[in-house]
């Protein structure tokens, strides 16, 4: 989810056809294959301009993808089938349910966003419409349940909302997502609590949810999304599992991601503990809080933002990142010749604005030739605040954690999923930099674990997480 963020998607075979005046350009513009980070990958753009299939409902499908290998497949459209995967993998947490995402999948010409659209918007209307009804009944938990399916279909179908006829789309239909979301938790036995978090001059939307109403003290996890994870995605990848080992759970909208991005128009930031550190403040205002034993988890993009939040606020007492991000522009600029990021980050003035030029024109014609480079381009750099593809490779220099990853003191477990896409071996350099107390926790195919973010294995993924966490804060559950 949320990730996404957001996977995240592989740009691959983008042949941008503006020609520079300098060769190192030239050969970025020829060929730009960048990872940009979202959830699923996108296939070549030989393969998007073909006529859409209806989808191939599991029929294994060989390909150099991980997506391609690891399950029988119903998309051969990476992108798809990665989101359908996160979709499907709510169930665990009754998030959606296998049937209605089948039934979906069936109704998607494969590789056409319109098709995608409309079928999970269809869906979604469905199950709100039984969600109210329910409710308006008086059945809470049928309303509760559906409620949370109708949320999480809704943001299946906005996911790809930039590659369809009408991108205006994406946040009338987020904004039902977020209704059906609050729905949802305004019904649970202990409803959660929104709360604004106070955040330079403005806020930060969140819920607090919690064990009970006792108003106990007790160990909290804060959980980071991704750039393009919600709420709904929270709450299978980790607060559900957390609510029921004790543990009260905080989640939030920080720059660049739903509320704060959609109506607020803030934007990402690579320093984070700037907004971790206002969270950490707020918590600390709860009498509910065990001060001693606050955790914080990122999935995603996350995996970048909590190991650089945790080196800088030292009131965390324990990390996890999902998987691990050591540089987040490695997602960006796989394909992209070395000496061409160069020639970009070292050029100033006149020159410097001319091969941004050069980049953003190659891109400009990369999104004429399809629509799914367009997506990938177009909804990865909004949560940046710009629409420049040069001017976000320039902010994304600072999102390393080079020279930072050594001053993390607390705790930290770091997932290391087989098949990641986005960052691979990232886990496995950031686990070596760190000097603190830390542990690397493999998942893979095998176990049905691989993948980005663990879409297919959220109980394994709780059960691991989690027995470290209890372990690392010495919570007990009775």
């Amino acid at each position: 989810m949320s990730q996404s963020d957001h996977p995240n998607a592989t740009i691959t075979e983008a042949y941008l056809r503006r020609h520079s005046r300098r060769s190192t350009v030239k050969g970025a513009v020829a060929g730009v294959g960048a990872t940009l980070l979202g959830t699923g990958s996108v296939q070549s753009l030989a393969a998007q301009s073909a006529t859409p299939e209806a989808s191939p409902v599991a029929s294994p499908v060989v390909a150099e993808s991980p997506l391609q290998t690891t399950t029988p497949s119903v998309f051969k459209t990476d992108s798809f089938e990665f989101l359908f995967l996160l979709t499907l993998g709510a169930t665990y947490e009754r998030g959606a349910d296998i049937g209605e995402c089948f039934a979906t999948a069936a109704k998607v010409k494969d590789g056409d966003f319109d098709s995608w659209f409309a079928a999970w918007t269809e869906t979604a209307d469905r199950i709100q419409g039984i969600a109210e009804a329910s409710d308006a009944a008086g059945h809470r938990i049928s309303a509760r349940e559906a409620f949370l399916r109708a949320s999480n279909y809704y943001w299946a179908a906005t996911f790809f909302s930039d590659s369809t006829s009408d991108p205006s789309q994406l946040v009338p239909t987020w904004q039902k997502h977020r209704a059906a979301w609050d729905a949802f938790v305004a019904r649970l036995d202990v409803p959660a609590e929104t709360i604004e978090i106070p955040y330079e001059d403005t806020t930060l939307p969140g819920y607090a949810f919690t064990v009970d109403l006792s108003g106990t003290p007790r160990p909290w996890i804060i959980m980071n999304n991704g750039s393009d994870g919600t709420m709904a995605d929270m709450w299978s990848q980790g607060a559900a599992a957390a609510l029921r080992r004790g543990y009260n759970v905080l989640m939030f909208d920080g720059p660049g991601q739903g509320e704060s991005l959609y109506l607020h128009n803030l934007y990402f930031r690579h320093d984070w503990e700037a907004v971790i550190t206002p969270v950490v403040d707020y918590l600390l205002t709860r009498p509910d809080v065990d001060p001693d034993r606050i955790a914080l988890q990122g999935v995603s993009q996350g995996g970048y933002w909590v190991p650089r939040s945790v080196a800088f606020e030292h009131r965390i007492a324990a990390a996890i990142a999902d998987p691990g991000v050591m540089n987040v522009i490695k997602s960006w600029t796989a394909s992209i010749p070395d000496e061409a990021i160069e020639e970009l980050f070292s050029a100033e003035g006149e020159e410097l604005d001319a091969i941004k030029r050069e980049f953003d024109q190659g891109v400009e014609e990369g999104k004429k030739q399809s629509v799914a480079f367009r997506f990938n381009i177009e909804f990865r750099m909004r949560p940046y605040g710009t629409t420049s593809f040069a001017e976000t490779l320039l902010m994304l220099r600072d999102y390393s954690l080079d020279g930072i990853a050594e001053n993390i003191t607390c705790p930290i477990v770091i997932t290391y999923p087989e098949g990641e896409e986005f960052w691979p071996e990232q886990s496995q350099v950031l686990y070596d930099a760190i000097q603190s107390p830390k542990e690397l926790v493999l998942f893979t195919a095998a176990e049905g674990a691989d993948l980005h973010c663990e879409p297919k294995a959220l109980g394994l993924r709780s059960q691991r997480i989690f027995d470290w966490l209890d372990a690392t804060l010495g919570v007990t559950q009775g």
